[in-house]
């Protein structure tokens, strides 16, 4: 048996080799490309994700507390927003006791109906040599987001 190579088994040989080619490069192409899609899948669903968390904190207000010391006895404990919505039906508890703040300006200025962005209030703070620097302060309220927000804070004096 003879083989016989002619210019159309040649043509023919060179064709099924770029073929081969070809399907090898169009394969390596669809795994970068589906590789590019889960990635860029993941990005959106990321995106999704902040979008979602920075809409929702548009809702939220986020207080805080601290100790502000005016002069050389005087203490108050201011109370603030810093979030981006009101805080309504502001309410303050001391968990472990409150030794410090005078009640009668909690019962004065609390429940407080609403805190702004930004705004603060202060109580006064009674500070002696017996009390102890650190304190305890649940602060409750309701926003647009949850109807029941609680923070626990440890302002030091």
């Amino acid at each position: 048996m003879s083989v016989t190579i002619n210019a159309g088994n040649i043509i023919a040989g060179i064709a099924l080799l770029l073929s081969g080619y070809a399907t090898w490069t169009t394969l390596k192409f669809n795994e970068r490309q589906k590789s590019l899609i889960e990635t860029q899948e993941k990005l959106n669903k990321l995106l999704l994700e902040k979008e979602t968390i920075e809409a929702d904190s548009e809702k939220m207000a986020d207080l805080g507390a601290a100790f502000i010391k005016l002069g050389n006895t005087k203490y108050k404990l201011k109370i603030w927003n810093k979030g981006k919505a009101s805080a309504r039906n502001i309410r303050i508890e001391f968990p472990e006791g409150n030794e410090c703040v005078l009640q009668s300006d909690i019962d004065e200025k609390f429940p407080l109906e609403s805190l702004d962005t930004y705004q603060a209030v202060e109580l006064i703070a009674v500070v002696a040599m017996r009390t102890k620097s650190k304190h305890v302060i649940l602060l409750i309220w309701s926003d647009d987001f949850n109807e029941r927000n609680e923070k626990v804070v440890y302002p030091t004096i």
